[in-house]
């Protein structure tokens, strides 16, 4: 176990170089001047050269990457172009209303998915199924933006019961912190529910003709027992598996719903990096997501040994 670990870990290192280079690369060659959006529109060829100077923009390409990946080693990921401050600050300043949107919209989706999969596949052609695998194909083909508007439009404007946008940090008050945000979690949650919901269904349904469920049946165990302790037990193995994806998934998902809530975390942080061509903060916020994504996935591979015995690394 403990070599396979390292074996993973030690192998992220050359998917976390290429990636860094593929970042760096599309920043640089994508046109648009920094130093010109800087600089302002009343700015002469003089001043942006002289930001360009400043931000070290003037040097070679491969110079500035040796700069760049020197300064992450040793901890320092720079100075945004855009807010005028370090980026690990920035980052941290935004990181808790991205993390409470992710967690809460799991955890809605899980709560949610994992019995309405489970009851259709035990209620095969059943109208329970028919109404799960029917919204299932609803929730992958509406877009998150167009769900998050409908949210706000019915019980934000004409109902009420939630503001329309922003967010309160969990130090304000945990109600308040809870209240604002239900409905963008909801909105999120939409997808990773069908997403979910599918998979448990399909899981779950290979499972329950197995033998040994129709032995746990002739015994005369209770139906929620043999669904629970031997059908979804043993169908857990690729649902956690579309769990980590539905996670990672949740990293882009994130950008478009903090965007359209007003929610100040990471994914308002990169469309704003992005928009202003703040290089620093963009490179740092993609290398981010790539390590949590790798990780996830470390993490899932790990639980199926947890999971299901028979599996050893």
């Amino acid at each position: 176990m403990w070599t396979y670990l390292l074996r993973r870990l030690l192998a992220t290192i050359p998917v976390m170089l290429v990636v860094a280079v593929v970042v760096f690369l599309m920043l640089r060659l994508t046109p648009g001047d920094p130093a010109a959006i800087i600089a302002g529109d009343a700015a002469t060829a003089a001043d942006i050269a002289q930001i360009r100077d400043k931000l070290g923009l003037d040097r070679p390409m491969v110079v500035q990457f040796g700069i760049w990946i020197g300064n992450i080693l040793t901890g320092d990921f720079g100075e945004s172009f855009y807010y005028k401050m370090p980026v690990a600050d920035l980052i941290a300043e935004r990181v808790e209303p991205t993390l409470a949107l992710a967690v809460f919209t799991i955890i809605i989706a899980c709560a949610i998915a994992v019995p309405l999969g489970t009851v259709a596949a035990y209620k095969q052609g059943s109208w329970i199924d028919r109404i799960v695998m029917g919204f299932s194909v609803v929730g992958f083909s509406v877009p998150v933006f167009v769900i998050g508007y409908l949210l706000m439009y019915v019980f934000a404007v004409r109902l009420g019961w939630f503001p329309v946008q922003g967010y309160q940090r969990l130090a304000e008050g945990f109600g308040g912190f809870i209240h604002r945000l239900i409905m963008p979690s909801a909105a999120l949650a939409v997808i990773f529910v069908a997403l979910i919901a599918r998979m448990t269904r399909t899981s779950v349904l290979e499972v329950l003709n197995e033998d040994y469920v129709r032995t746990a049946r002739a015994k005369g165990l209770p139906q929620l027992k043999v669904l629970i302790r031997h059908a979804l037990r043993n169908a857990a193995v690729p649902i956690v598996t579309v769990i980590g994806i539905a996670i990672a998934v949740l990293i882009s998902g994130v950008v478009v719903t903090e965007s359209v809530f007003a929610i100040p975390g990471l994914g308002s942080l990169t469309v704003d990096a992005v928009l202003g061509r703040d290089y620093p903060t963009v490179q740092t916020m993609i290398l981010l997501f790539s390590v949590v994504y790798v990780v996830i996935n470390l993490v899932i591979d790990l639980l199926y040994t947890v999971l299901d015995p028979r599996i050893r690394y």
